[in-house]
């Protein structure tokens, strides 16, 4: 067994109803979201195991990735979407039309700011960083896929480089795009990629 173990990170693709703010909120992949995600695993496939949030814009891709390629899956609710209380379901420009401001300061103090009903940043990280770390143990000296939201990988990206959790929403994940994390006992968790279209 070696010692690195690789991570990959998949950010599921467009789902119906286009960009929103949406949470736990379940739409499944558009068309060209399921388009953008077989062109993402379109080149090469280097894992051993895949592991998904249980929402339907990542689940429903990685049962057929997981067929396809006759690997296990694991379905963990941990790695479901940051929830955004009362803004799920809604544009930006929703939300903007009675307050200009309110995703700004939403995104420079996001435990001040964060909408009615929703998730606490802390106990997202919490949640998210306790996941990924029991999948990096249970799989170590292999390369994992995880399938999963934009959120949910800032929040792996800004626990491996240790920055504080407003750190989430100072990184762009574009949809369908994968990110790369190696984890070696010989050094600290290294980002040795991210934002890539296709391996």
């Amino acid at each position: 067994m070696t010692d690195s173990t690789l991570i990959d990170l998949l950010r599921h693709g467009t789902p119906e109803g286009g960009r929103r703010y949406r949470g736990r909120q379940d739409d499944p992949l558009s068309e060209e979201g399921w388009q953008q995600m077989w062109h993402a695993a379109s080149g090469e496939t280097p894992w051993s195991q895949v592991i998904s949030s249980p929402l339907s814009r990542c689940r429903a891709f990685s049962e057929q990735l997981a067929d396809k390629l006759s690997l296990p899956l694991t379905i963990d609710v941990r790695f479901q979407e940051l929830g955004y209380g009362v803004w799920e379901g809604k544009s930006a420009d929703q939300l903007k039309a009675d307050d200009p401001d309110i995703l700004k300061r939403f995104f420079y103090d996001p435990h001040t700011h964060r909408p009615p009903d929703a998730e606490p940043v802390v106990d997202f990280m919490q949640r998210v960083g306790e996941a990924y770390s029991e999948a990096v143990a249970n799989h170590a000296g292999q390369h994992i896929l995880i399938v999963a939201h934009a959120c949910v990988i800032r929040a792996i990206i800004a626990k491996v480089l240790n920055a504080p959790p407003e750190a989430v929403f100072r990184m762009h994940v574009e949809t369908a795009h994968l990110s790369r994390i190696r984890e070696s006992s010989e050094r600290p968790p290294t980002l040795m990629f991210h934002g890539q279209a296709r391996l």
